[in-house]
């Protein structure tokens, strides 16, 4: 007897798209600089966007960063927001006199790159002292294309315990701003599948720079 000819494929469920987040059209605190950046921003043409509420600890990735524009346009957001997020260096830059007290001011923690598990173990440790604290962090770490993220991002969500916060500069639509607030599971394929899905319409200034939302490895859980 002859098969019938019926294939069946089984694939991965579409995720659920996200909430579309709620325009800020004016500052959400007082003071010169959230002033200069919304003006500045509604004089370039650019809509900023903000989930909310924002958690009071959380990981903060960007994408697509393919442009130092990235950063100017982000600082005017933030600005507009009066959130602080925090950033990560190389210890050895805040022992440089004038710049390391400067870099603790807007936000810069300082990490001992030379040991290899250093990145994570240091940063649970400011979540878990910290009742606040948002960490950003640019997966991709370059401007230039790359062939994965990197997956310190993911790794230290989890140890802490906390939720992504998912930044973005879409330069076609002119829209910037924290579109969404992601609980990892720890089933990396899924919530990799969720991320992509999230930014899968969101192109930066030089898209031919933007490599794909994908991690080096994404079998299996993590620990």
């Amino acid at each position: 007897m002859r098969g019938c000819g019926l294939r069946i494929t089984l694939s991965m469920p579409i995720p659920a798209p996200l909430p579309p987040a709620p325009v800020i059209d004016r500052p959400l605190v007082r003071g010169f600089l959230p002033w200069l950046g919304a003006t500045l921003l509604r004089l370039a043409g650019w809509k900023v966007v903000l989930a909310q509420p924002v958690p009071a600890r959380c990981v903060g990735i960007f994408y697509p960063h393919t442009s130092n524009w990235d950063t100017v346009i982000g600082l005017c957001a933030k600005f507009m927001f009066g959130i602080r997020f925090r950033y990560v260096g190389k210890d050895t830059l805040f022992r440089v006199p004038l710049i390391g007290p400067l870099l603790v001011r807007w936000g810069g923690v300082p990490v001992n790159r030379r040991e290899p598990s250093g990145f994570i173990r240091q940063m649970q440790g400011e979540f878990a002292r910290n009742q606040e604290f948002r960490l950003a962090i640019a997966p991709e770490g370059t401007r230039s294309r790359t062939a994965h993220w990197k997956s310190g991002f993911y790794r230290l969500a989890r140890a802490a315990g906390v939720p992504l916060a998912l930044a973005y500069a879409d330069y076609p639509r002119r829209e910037i701003g924290i579109g969404g607030y992601l609980e990892l599971t720890g089933d990396v394929a899924a919530d990799m599948a969720r991320i992509r899905a999230f930014y899968a319409d969101k192109r930066g200034h030089h898209p031919e720079n933007q490599g794909p939302v994908r991690l080096r490895d994404e079998s299996g859980a993590d620990g």
